[in-house]
């Protein structure tokens, strides 16, 4: 060990008083803690003049992952030969013109309301690494992690609260995570399947044996720490604003009504749908109306290489048919806007729903579709969107952008904007490197309102 300003250190950088509050806080029994890791530094403002910014206070992701068909949602092409254009018919939305998939009728009657961006690409399809470029703006490094949109609006917006800045229902993809923003950053998971009966989010009580009263001593037993710690090193105390809020968290009753969908009225409830999809959207919705910025869901399923039919429409159900990815998300999706609308909270919770692909414009022998990432689509609402339109077009059979290519990183300088990140402003890395929130993008100014 060596000694500076009085402090012990070991090689890795950890000193004593940092070993002694980290054996306090696992006496706590505080599963969530090392998952709401150390923020340590309150990020400072950043300015921007861009039309739009800040219009969004938080973000709902809806991540389709496994890259869904753009030509079984957003992007028919009934023109196309059979094997284009697949099994399904488009149908009319509500603004004239647009045709969106028949398996899609909830979504549409509120198109009004949402922008389809059809002409997306990239030059990754593999799912790790297109994960990456969609879920951050940045293509895949070896050398450095980039963090995920909710990992930097947590990173921006930290502090004294009650529930996590950065929520992922269930869980999260790597690539959604902290990158070099650390644990500071990273999402606090729910875990469990919310539509159960038995839904509960892990973490979220005491440890077994340990009561409200316990822990207070313990917190006190901290403070006391910190006073000693100033005593003999002659620094002042430093604040923890992340054990505090791991404490208000366990012991608060508001953090613990937040997750609990048994508050929401059946019909509301039923409104979403009664799978997993639909009661997640249902809890993001609860967190957002109650302050949370960024809300990540993840709905699994979407890499259709084969039986496209099976998966996408009819779902593995047996006897109950149309329960497929497809009417899942149309029930789920739908209600969440509607739901948000009537609530007079859309103008200020930006929703994207996207995957980190499309598929190939040919069926292949398996009656799937297979990676294809040089065209996609991505649909958004509420925040500052102005809805009721479509952006850029692809090609006639669904393989190239047409029109108005976007790119992830032109995506990922829109998103920030909405939430009021200047795409412009430098993060840093553990040793102190400098890295721009974006780089190389360009706003999508059509999008805004």
């Amino acid at each position: 060990m060596t000694f500076m300003n009085g402090a012990s250190h070991r090689c890795d950088g950890v000193t004593r008083r940092d070993m002694l509050r980290a054996g306090g806080l696992a006496a706590l029994g505080f599963g969530l803690f090392d998952r709401l890791g150390a923020r340590a530094a309150l990020a400072g403002q950043g300015g921007a003049s861009a039309r739009g910014f800040g219009t969004a206070k938080s973000c709902i992701l809806l991540w389709l992952d496994g890259g869904p068909s753009h030509l079984e949602t957003f992007d028919p092409k009934p023109a196309a030969p059979s094997e284009v254009r697949g099994p399904f018919a488009p149908i009319a939305t509500s603004v004239p013109g647009v045709q969106i998939c028949e398996l899609l009728p909830k979504t549409a009657g509120l198109a009004h309301e949402i922008a389809i961006i059809r002409s997306m690409t990239s030059p990754l399809g593999e799912h790790g690494i297109a994960n990456a470029y969609l879920l951050t703006g940045y293509k895949p490094s070896p050398v450095l992690e980039y963090p995920s949109y909710g990992a930097v609006v947590a990173h921006v917006r930290d502090g004294p609260r009650v529930l996590p800045p950065y929520v992922a229902i269930p869980e999260f993809r790597a690539t959604a995570g902290a990158g070099f923003l650390g644990a500071a950053a990273r999402p606090f998971a729910t875990g469990g399947d919310p539509a159960k009966a038995d839904f509960r989010v892990r973490d979220l009580d005491f440890y077994p044996g340990t009561g409200a009263a316990r822990v207070e001593r313990r917190r006190a037993f901290l403070s006391q720490l910190d006073r000693f710690q100033q005593s003999v090193e002659g620094s002042p105390p430093v604040a923890d604003p992340e054990f505090e809020q791991a404490y208000r968290l366990v012991t608060s009753p508001k953090a613990k009504q937040a997750f609990d969908l048994s508050d929401e009225e059946a019909k509301v409830r039923a409104r979403y749908g009664p799978r997993t999809l639909g009661q997640s959207c249902l809890l993001a919705r609860r967190l957002v109306e109650r302050g949370v910025p960024f809300v990540n869901v993840v709905n699994n399923g979407w890499d259709t290489h084969e039986q496209l039919v099976l998966r996408l429409r009819d779902g593995y159900s047996g006897a109950q048919v149309g329960v497929g990815l497809i009417p899942t998300f149309d029930l789920a999706f739908a209600a969440l806007v509607g739901d948000l609308k009537e609530r007079g909270l859309l103008d200020e919770t930006l929703v994207i729903a996207m995957g980190e692909f499309g598929r190939t414009p040919k069926l292949n022998t398996n009656g799937g579709r297979d990676h294809w990432p040089r065209v996609f689509s991505v649909v958004l609402a509420g925040g500052g969107v102005r809805g009721g339109q479509v952006i850029g077009a692809s090609d006639r059979d669904g393989e190239g952008p047409h029109e108005r290519p976007v790119t992830p990183a032109d995506l990922a300088t829109t998103i920030y904007t909405l939430l009021g990140v200047d795409p412009d402003r430098e993060l840093h890395t553990a040793d102190g490197r400098p890295v721009p929130v974006n780089q190389g993008g360009k706003l999508i100014q059509e999008l805004l309102v």
